[in-house]
């Protein structure tokens, strides 16, 4: 069975019992944040609630395929990288993928717009957390793009915008450097290749790096079984504290809020209840019953267990976001004509990368979506780039004047070998 048990974001578990008295680590040192600097926006409200009601269907439909035991996506980042993409369709294709992204009701405008204000609101909000966002696109050189689409990512997602030579080797390179600057070397790699169908690859980095508001004492930390849901246990480092945290509890689960830096940041942490599987449980959570469940998040303190963990997770989103809608914009009926004049591209691939590693100072994540926009089908080719056999003929009559193989063309000059000795 799959194993996770933070929704829509982080693989763990969380023990939680009423006793003992061994203190803490350190506190952390920020001032609390009590509220945000301004009143969101209707619009604002908007976008938070269709991000997160996208997140929860995402999330539930990738965890049903996952095989593994762990799954980690930023609904975020897809969401970011995916509202870049819109901008580029049209028609049909454009309210497919605004209804997939939970948009219905908001104009472009009004998306973009709230798209510009939370990246602004969410990476200034917390002095003691750094959350970074960037997001960037890269085009073929010869690929044609509409000097309006570049307007719009560049003012609404202050993405960069840059042409490249993709037939040259280091191409990929280059945006692959990009993405780990962007994600301070967490994810280093997030295109493997790129192939003569490529055009455009639209990106979503973030990373986050937040100490505790109380720290675990690592020399409380031990080892400990964690239970996994088939029966069997494996030893995990489990770290130990007195922490102030919020809980909820329903018949069905129990839930734990830890919180970073002033409180602005924190991990939400939902434990099934005994009998409840955790595949039930995320069929059955989505943004409204989150919703529910944070509003009844209460202040308390008690023995926290919880185990570090590092890992890493690489999904395709392709077929999940098919199934939420997007199936258009994966084909050849795809209308991206305000991005490129004529269209003629299509989505050929989400991915998603993202790491995390939780310890008992805080928690470092970060999260890479690609959007792959190629041509619908590639111009026919006759390619010549192996070795091969040819001939010069006079077609009429089938006369071959010449014939030859090449081997290798930056051969120019076969000098004749020595004289052979007579025969005779």
């Amino acid at each position: 069975m799959k194993r996770i048990a933070m929704l829509a974001a982080v693989p763990f578990a969380l023990l939680l019992q009423g006793c003992g008295n061994d203190p803490s680590g350190p506190s952390g040192s920020a001032d609390p944040i009590e509220e945000l600097p301004r009143p969101l926006t209707v619009v604002e409200q908007q976008l938070v609630g269709a991000s997160n009601r996208f997140g929860f269907e995402l999330f539930r439909r990738v965890h049903e395929n996952e095989e593994g035991p762990n799954v980690f996506l930023s609904p975020l980042s897809a969401s970011m990288a995916l509202g870049m993409v819109l901008n580029g369709t049209a028609g049909e294709t454009w309210s497919d993928m605004r209804s997939a992204l939970a948009f219905d009701g908001m104009s472009a405008e009004e998306i973009n717009v709230s798209y510009r204000s939370l990246i602004d609101l969410l990476t200034e909000l917390d002095p003691a957390v750094r959350f970074d966002i960037a997001n960037s696109v890269w085009a073929r050189q010869e690929f044609d793009v509409l000097p309006a689409f570049y307007d719009v990512v560049t003012e609404y997602f202050d993405a960069e915008a840059r042409s490249l030579d993709f037939g040259n080797p280091q191409s990929a390179a280059t945006i692959n450097e990009w993405i780990s600057d962007a994600t301070n070397g967490r994810i280093e790699k997030g295109i493997d290749a790129i192939t003569d169908a490529d055009m455009m690859f639209l990106i979503n980095a973030i990373y986050f790096n937040g100490d505790w508001t109380e720290r675990f004492d690592k020399s409380r930390t031990h080892r400990a079984p964690f239970t996994r849901e088939n029966g069997s246990t494996v030893q995990v480092d489990m770290m130990t504290g007195k922490i102030p945290l919020r809980l909820a509890s329903d018949s069905k689960w129990s839930a734990g809020e830890l919180p970073y830096g002033g409180d602005a940041f924190s991990m939400v942490i939902v434990l099934p209840r005994q009998g409840v599987s955790l595949a039930d449980l995320v069929r059955e959570f989505d943004a409204a019953a989150w919703d529910a469940l944070t509003s009844r998040l209460q202040q308390n303190e008690l023995d926290v267990f919880l185990p570090k963990l590092r890992f890493e997770y690489d999904p395709w989103l392709n077929d999940p976001l098919i199934d939420m809608g997007m199936g258009r914009a994966f084909s050849p009926a795809a209308d991206f004509t305000r991005l490129t004049p004529g269209g003629g591209v299509c989505l050929q691939f989400v991915r998603q990368k993202t790491f995390i590693e939780v310890d008992e100072e805080g928690t470092e994540a970060a999260a890479v979506t690609i959007g792959g926009v190629g041509v619908t089908s590639l111009p026919p080719q006759f390619r010549v780039d192996r070795p091969f056999l040819f001939a010069i003929r006079e077609r009429l009559t089938g006369t071959i004047l010449f014939m030859g193989t090449i081997g290798d063309p930056t051969f120019q000059k076969a000098e004749a070998g020595p004289k052979p000795a007579p025969p005779c």
